[in-house]
């Protein structure tokens, strides 16, 4: 419970002790993610002189790193943050570096540069987690720690967008493969600052006492003698617990992952039928901005109502707002309309977050936040591929209703399971 004598704010989270330098080490590594797609994407065109290659291995880039984020996480878990988070990162630096080198000058082969990007997207340190697990430990304030939350998830966003401004201006000053390289370094400086942070350090002497049969570690490499209760057992226990546990948090994020994934490609399909294709910048920023302020707003705010209840009606806020900007008879309403629809991104994913860690076991965290990220990012991968095909077969304003569904459909998924949870805990009273 907060303390009524003093509310929760922005200030009390980042006056944790530790909490700046800590947040700042994470999203100095996480600003890589940002700068290294755009990057890529324009070093590999460059060198394969190709759009389909320079696709096909950014596809595998992204799938790597998406589906392997959950056994990374394990990993850190498992090991500790001080232990796993320095090889993943210097591993993942390395080969970044490979693809900079090859990718400086035209030439390269697909195959081998294929080679390098997946095996970067395996390494890629899951700094986003591992900082979510992280305030957990700093936070154990529920009001803190929702505020916490919408301060990274806002972070994040806008990291998303000074990333690919950044990728831009050394593609510009000096060549896209400047930009890999620039996204190799800020990985390993992030993640080295991260791990030397006193909070971390503490978090890593709380797990050092673990023994056999304890701890994160428990059951985890098949031990025929785990102890009475292993973690991998503990974790589903309670991923399967009152209100969904990790289940709701994951289903509605991939939903608001192909909400997203369909957008993208609907904006942009919006403007060039407008005539007006360089405005999609401006439809990017209005959902940026929207996702942001709503965050801040979201994280600001006491709420009574339970986070198992609020992510279903954030997401379908956010449905419905989507398919209400297929009706958009300009570019001027659409980026108003997306505008709105991105006030509801930051507070489900935010809600998605405090789900999933209070879901975990405290020994889980990093992997529960993982799932998180992974339903997202496959979810908007697969929600532009749906939308790729529907795009040609049915008028726009009905690809935006279509694009709404999948938040709407999570929405009655999780809905149908807190109902199933209240009819059946008297019984188990």
């Amino acid at each position: 419970m907060s303390s009524p004598s003093r509310p929760p704010s922005y200030i009390a989270v980042l006056r944790t002790p530790h909490a700046c330098r800590t947040f700042g080490a994470a999203l100095l590594g996480r600003l890589s993610y940002g700068t290294v797609f755009l990057s890529l994407i324009l070093a590999l065109t460059g060198t394969t002189g190709s759009y389909g290659v320079a696709g096909g291995v950014m596809a595998l880039f992204g799938i790597a790193s998406s589906l392997l984020s959950p056994l990374r996480a394990g990993l850190i878990d498992r090991y500790g943050a001080r232990r796993a988070l320095p090889p993943m990162a210097v591993v993942y630096a390395l080969l970044l570096a490979c693809l900079a080198v090859a990718t400086w000058r035209p030439g390269t082969a697909g195959v081998p540069l294929a080679a390098l990007a997946v095996a970067a997207g395996a390494c890629t340190p899951p700094l986003g987690p591992v900082m979510r697990a992280l305030w957990s430990e700093l936070l154990p304030d529920r009001l803190l720690l929702q505020r916490a939350y919408s301060l990274d998830t806002v972070a994040e966003e806008l990291l998303f967008v000074a990333g690919p401004l950044l990728a831009g201006l050394l593609a510009a000053l000096a060549t896209p493969a400047a930009g890999v390289a620039v996204s190799a370094a800020l990985v390993v400086i992030g993640t080295l600052a991260l791990v030397s942070s006193p909070a971390l350090r503490a978090a890593g002497t709380s797990r050092a006492g673990d023994g056999p049969g304890e701890g994160p570690a428990a059951g985890a490499a098949g031990d025929p003698d785990p102890g009475p209760i292993p973690s991998r057992l503990r974790w589903t226990r309670d991923a399967a617990g009152s209100g969904g546990g990790l289940i709701q948090p994951v289903m509605v994020s991939g939903g608001v992952g192909m909400c997203l994934g369909a957008l993208s490609l609907l904006t942009v399909v919006f403007a060039e039928r407008h005539h007006q294709a360089a405005a999609v910048a401006w439809v990017e920023a209005a959902l940026a901005v929207g996702s942001a302020l709503g965050g801040l707003i979201y994280g600001a705010l006491s709420w009574r109502v339970s986070e198992q209840v609020r992510l279903p009606l954030l997401a379908a806020a956010m449905g419905l707002a989507l398919a209400v900007a297929g009706l958009s008879p300009d570019l001027y309403v659409l980026v108003a309309t997306v505008g709105v629809t991105g006030l509801f991104v930051a507070p489900a994913l935010t809600t998605a977050y405090l789900l999933a860690d209070e879901s975990a076991a405290p020994e889980n965290r990093t992997r529960a936040s993982a799932w998180v990220n992974t339903a997202f990012n496959t979810g908007s991968s697969a929600g532009t591929a749906a939308t790729g095909l529907l795009v040609g077969n049915l008028p726009l304003a009905l690809c935006f209703a279509v694009a709404a569904v999948p938040a709407l459909l999570s929405v009655t998924a999780t809905l149908g399971r807190l109902r199933r949870s209240v009819t059946v805990s008297p019984l188990e009273r």
